[in-house]
């Protein structure tokens, strides 16, 4: 991991930046240059030519598409409905429909009733407060993207997406996790970062999940986990947990994050043998304990902590294969001074990255 950040609330894969479009014959990818979207906010009679440009109201903007088109990226094309689109007549064939960055704010299910050989929707950015029935009927998707919208609530209908395995809601209202007790049988993925949780539970049947991002909302507590057997990836950045506790199930967990936390110690990881990436990073951990049955190891985060000394690099970290470790900001930077890195090096001689220098 050559950068990280520790703020971050989600998985950089899908929710935090636009996946580009495969390469294909049969993608048609209709977006607003920003140069001209710069213009359309000065004056209120451009902001409405352009929205009949690509909406269709003087015309059906994909009209030059074949039928056979099998991806559309409608990236910030100003679009605030769906009807004038004409997407059933790609039904056939239609299998990936981005809509990031729009106006969106209602979902048609006729609009959607017809597209049911879609395996992804990608609806980041937009203005929807609820979902409804209008996804009903595509049984074949496997990615839903509902990130930075407006939802309360994770949709109780979500159990009709029968090949659903990863879905995003990432940055929105959502204050108690619900509604995926029928998801758990093909759900890998879920993503609840930069919502209002304040405690993890909801998951019991998520039985297949493998990463579970929690980041950048209100809970206090990691608990009712245990169900998650095959969980790869844990994160939990930017929350206020100050305990390591309840992890003794998740005997498979690869990944785990916890940083800008008020994590206190190290400790609660004697079943977590797998782990290669462990974030404790911006919190209140006075030492550096509890790891050295982690063999597989080999990026720590202890970054601006309280960590006074490193006496116990060695002890602790010697016999594992770690190749990336983070120090910096803790006590112990400044008062080696000039022998931090050495030291470091001479403790720990797998490293190859020490901070981010």
């Amino acid at each position: 991991m050559a950068e990280h950040d520790a703020t971050t609330v989600g998985n950089t894969n899908g929710s935090n930046g636009a996946e580009a479009p495969r390469a294909s014959q049969r993608t048609a990818r209709l977006a607003l240059p920003d140069e001209l979207h710069a213009h359309t906010v000065d004056t209120d009679d451009d902001d409405d030519d352009d929205e009949e440009d690509v909406e269709g109201e003087n015309g059906d903007p994909l009209a030059d598409l074949p039928d056979e088109t099998e991806e559309l990226d409608l990236i910030h094309a100003r679009i605030y409905s769906l009807e004038n689109l004409r997407l059933a007549r790609f039904a056939g064939h239609l299998q990936r429909l981005c809509l990031r960055q729009n106006f969106i704010s209602a979902l048609d299910p006729a609009v959607f009733a017809v597209l049911t050989k879609l395996v992804e929707l990608d609806l980041y950015d937009n203005k929807v407060k609820h979902v409804g029935d209008a996804l009903n009927t595509l049984s074949a998707l496997t990615v839903l993207d509902l990130s930075f919208n407006l939802l309360k609530s994770v949709p109780d209908t979500l159990y009709n997406l029968t090949s659903l395995r990863t879905v995003y809601f990432v940055q929105n209202r959502i204050s108690k996790i619900s509604g995926l007790e029928r998801v758990g049988a093909t759900l890998r993925s879920l993503e609840l970062g930069g919502n209002k949780l304040r405690e993890i539970k909801g998951l019991d049947a998520l039985v297949n999940l493998e990463e579970l991002w929690l980041g950048k909302n209100k809970i206090a507590k990691l608990e009712n986990l245990s169900s998650l057997k095959r969980l790869k990836i844990l994160a939990l950045q930017s929350n206020r947990i100050r305990k390591i506790e309840n992890l003794e199930a998740l005997e498979n967990l690869e990944e785990l994050y916890l940083s800008h936390n008020g994590v206190e110690r190290l400790e609660g990881l004697e079943h977590n043998a797998k782990l290669t990436v462990f974030d404790a990073g911006n919190n209140f951990i006075p030492t550096i304990e509890n790891l050295s049955h982690l063999q597989h190891l080999t990026e720590l985060w202890v970054n601006n902590n309280k960590i006074e000394t490193l006496q116990a690099l060695e002890p602790e970290l010697g016999s594992l294969s770690l190749e990336t470790i983070y120090l910096e900001g803790n006590p112990c930077q400044r008062t080696e001074g000039a022998n931090y890195r050495r030291k470091i090096m001479l403790a720990l001689p797998t490293v190859t990255q020490i901070d981010a220098t």
